[in-house]
């Protein structure tokens, strides 16, 4: 986002909670731990793909990302290939439970629906398995009665009965309570029911619950009675033991499904469920997962499906209240100040971790956060340009300075991009001149000299644009460029040009040229281009690299403007921060009596000062404004007030604002930002309705006024930070898993300094440590004991929630349902 590190007061605050005392043993008990998902990684490209049975063997492929069923990502359309590279990272928080991530190849159809063509689904439990290295998964077939996700709660009993003429029989007794997490169909949620089957040997009796309308959440709380035992077969010489039918045999299976009306019922998941669960005790209640239907002995040849190459890095943090994070935080703030910079706790936290950008993500945010960054990326900077033999080759690696002023521009420079490259993005994407040059990709009418023009028209427009938007330019962003570009003039300094190149390798080749061929990634545009405009926009961003590498009187002015630390009277002050935008629902709000209150289809635009939303981006349709500062408070709204998923309510001075998100991951990002962007407004709420106002009253209360007050607390609030959206907890959080991840790497590293420390001598072998920077050793080894003592002391609460947890979620919960049919 735009503007640079958290503000000074924020930062003294923070300083201030590090200090804190260090809390006992086992207060973390009574305080919350939050539990948070993220996946990282990037969806690489296929091979192989089924082609078409016909003369045109080719597909117009693209990738989703699914939690059980629901899409939360989608890559852009790779045009006629078999073997489509994507090659698009991705990044997002997962805000709920979920059994598999799971990767669908599909084939666009512009006429009819697109066509799976194979999947590839992880269980969540072997996620870790495949963290933070690119491998190649078969696809597999794509199965409707393999696509299920939810839970059932269920209730088993076996009773004794008297018939009328006195003799003894079994009754087994099947409570359907409800289910929870189904998917949306086409969409929307289902219209659920359940069929309950007691199934065995010789026998299949079946019975239904109703229908429940628009839910993915069902009611049931349906009983149905099954015979068990025939009265002529009982004995009394054992409950199980029965001569014409065996108890044993026999199971019980419930089918769930979409009750499809006019077409063909959806299948949703079953449970299977063997009566002999009940051998020890007089009832059995538990949730279970729905699993997919059994196929028999249908196999189906996988290898002629294709593969998917991907890397995916899924990671769990249990983030403890923030004075245990005190010692470690203390510890990863001074590392700017630690001579040499190598022997500081950053830095050998980059050193030990398999993969850097691990490291960078956490790191950079922390630092940034505290006002820390520009110096450790100095630093570690200046250890780059040590190594630096050539001036041409200057800051060109994937280094861990380049890597953390790479992740700081994303951060920080989101704003700048915005008020930069946008409008011309947009009229780029949204006009459909060509600007191919190459012969071999020239379509048949295409005029070549036409192209040229067109790409030196847009290329002109945007260069231009660039080298005057220093103004624009984040104060962080200024401070580092001013600081590369002294030390590589005192690295170089017989080459006068090397000043330039250090800021231009960034600004130009990692920051803005990266923007324009990807602007979906930096939410620049609201979907994915279609492959012309990628293909313009990739040679477009060629020459725009191309020129920053030249030397011009325009572009050396930009980048000294840029890399100077003389105060700046930015035009942009008074300009609202722009914080998100996309397509989403709302609820109309029926500011007439006779207007419709249905869903809409609306593009919302957030910025530091008001939430609009309108028919269309650009459009000239009329715009609703909602002023940040009217913002009471931000929360979910539960899915009964109108049978749909992923909604969320924006409370302000007017009308509750109801709005649907297309999934979970999207309704998150939006709660969260505008939580944070109204965190300091003066009235906000206390309480709030989970529910709507509906014919008269509140669904969650029944309180008829609507101007009652609401009947749940608010959700607890977040930092107060717009400017860098920084959960710093959580960022440690971090920091400490990858230290607890790379202990056998840190203590390698502490006997090479112990190694350096006695043996002066030159080296004569590749060793050991070989592969790690020790410049001091006696430094470098007193600052792993620290980072092993603050890590044994956070293990401890860790351990304690691990226990508590693992000792709550009992086996059958709801938070912790059983898999399949055997105990």
């Amino acid at each position: 986002m735009a503007a640079a590190a958290a503000a000074p007061a924020a930062a003294a605050s923070s300083d201030a909670a590090t200090a804190t005392a260090e809390p006992e043993a086992g207060d973390e008990d009574s305080r919350e731990v939050r539990v948070l998902q993220s996946l990282r990684g990037k969806i690489c490209e296929a091979k192989n793909l089924l082609p078409y049975l016909g003369p045109n063997k080719m597909r117009d492929c693209f990738c989703t990302i699914n939690l059980d069923q629901e899409e939360v990502y989608r890559t852009q359309v790779v045009e006629k290939s078999l073997s489509p590279f994507f090659s698009e990272e991705f990044y997002f928080e997962i805000p709920r439970t979920f059994q598999y991530l799971s990767f669908y190849v599909y084939d666009k159809n512009v006429l009819q629906r697109d066509l799976r063509i194979g999947k590839v689904a992880i269980k969540k439990e072997d996620l870790c398995n495949h963290s933070g290295r690119e491998t190649w998964f078969s696809l597999q077939p794509i199965d409707s009665n393999s696509e299920v996700q939810g839970k059932v709660h269920l209730e088993l009993k076996l009773n004794e009965l008297i018939t009328e003429n006195g003799t003894v029989c079994q009754q087994l007794v099947v409570h359907v309570k409800a289910c929870h997490g189904l998917p949306l169909i086409n969409g929307q949620s289902c219209d659920p029911y359940a069929t309950v089957s007691l199934v065995g040997p010789s026998r299949n009796d079946q019975k239904k619950t109703k229908v429940k309308k628009k839910t993915s959440n069902p009611q049931f709380n349906e009983i149905f009675y099954f015979e068990v035992t025939r009265s002529s077969s009982y004995t009394r010489k054992s409950q199980f033991q029965v001569e014409e039918e065996d108890i044993e045999k026999l199971e019980i299976r419930i089918d769930l499904w979409n009750n499809g009306n006019l077409v063909q019922d959806v299948f949703l998941g079953e449970i299977k469920v063997p009566v002999n669960v009940l051998r020890n005790d007089a009832s059995h209640q538990a949730w279970y997962l729905l699993q997919p239907r059994d196929n028999g002995n249908k196999s189906s040849k996988t290898d002629d499906l294709g593969s998917l190459r991907l890397n995916i890095c899924y990671t769990e943090d249990y983030v403890l209240p923030s004075e245990y994070y005190g010692p470690l935080k203390t510890l990863l703030l001074k590392s700017p100040d630690v001579q040499p910079i190598s022997a500081s706790a950053a830095y050998i936290l980059g050193e030990i971790c398999r993969d850097k950008n691990d490291a960078v993500l956490p790191l950079v945010r922390l630092l940034l956060h505290h006002d820390k960054l520009v110096p450790f990326a100095t630093a570690v900077a200046e250890l780059d340009l040590k190594d630096t033999q050539d001036a041409n080759t200057i800051f060109r690696g994937n280094s861990l300075a380049t890597r953390c002023l790479d992740e700081m521009m994303k951060i920080v420079g989101r704003h700048y991009l915005k008020v930069t490259l946008k409008p011309i993005l947009d009229e780029i994407c949204e006009s459909s001149k060509s600007c191919e040059i190459d012969p071999i990709k020239l379509k048949e009418g295409d005029n070549v000299e036409n192209n040229k023009e067109n790409l030196r028209y847009y290329v002109d427009k945007l260069f231009s644009t660039i080298v005057k938007s220093s103004m624009s330019c984040p104060t962080v962003m200024c401070d580092i460029f001013y600081s590369l570009r002294q030390m590589a003039t005192q690295r170089f300094p017989n080459d006068p040009h090397v000043q330039y190149s250090a800021v231009s390798s960034f600004v130009f080749l990692r920051f803005f040229a990266v923007a324009v061929v990807s602007p979906h990634t930096f939410h620049l545009r609201p979907h994915h281009p279609d492959p012309q405009t990628v293909r313009t926009l990739t040679l477009i961003s060629k020459t725009i690299q191309t020129l920053g590498s030249w030397g011009s009187l325009s572009k050396s002015k930009f980048l000294d403007e840029i890399s100077s630390t003389e105060t700046k009277v930015s035009s942009g002050t008074s300009e609202p921060v722009h914080l998100k935008e996309g397509e989403m629902y709302k609820r109309a709000q029926g500011r007439t009596r006779i207007g419709k209150k249905n869903f809409k289809k609306r593009w919302f635009c957030l910025t530091s000062r008001e939430l609009t939303y309108h028919k269309q981006p650009g459009s000239k349709d009329a715009i609703y404004t909602i002023p940040v500062k009217n913002i009471l408070a931000v929360e979910k709204l539960e899915e009964s007030s109108f049978n749909k998923k992923n909604m969320f309510q924006v409370i302000h001075t007017e009308k509750p604002l109801y709005v649907q998100a297309n999934n979970c991951v999207e309704a998150n990002e939006w709660i969260d930002v505008l939580c944070r962007v109204s965190r300091c407004n003066q009235n906000r709420l206390s309480s709030y309705h989970p529910s709507a106002y509906l014919n008269g009253n509140w669904l969650c209360c029944l309180e008829t006024s609507e101007n009652a007050l609401g009947c749940k607390p608010c959700t607890a609030g977040v930092p107060a930070d717009i400017q860098i959206d920084i959960d710093e907890d959580r960022e440690t959080e971090r920091i400490y898993s990858l230290f607890t991840l790379s202990l056998l790497k840190l203590q390698k590293m502490e006997e090479a300094c112990g190694t350096i420390a006695v043996y002066q001598g030159p080296q004569k072998e590749p060793d050991d440590y070989s592969n790690f920077v020790i410049e001091d050793s006696v430094t470098t080894f007193k600052t792993i004991q620290q980072i092993k003592s603050v890590v044994e002391k956070l293990d401890e609460p860790h351990e304690t929630y691990r226990k508590k947890r693992s000792s709550s979620a009992k086996y059958g919960s709801k938070e912790n349902p059983i898999i399949g049919k055997t105990f």
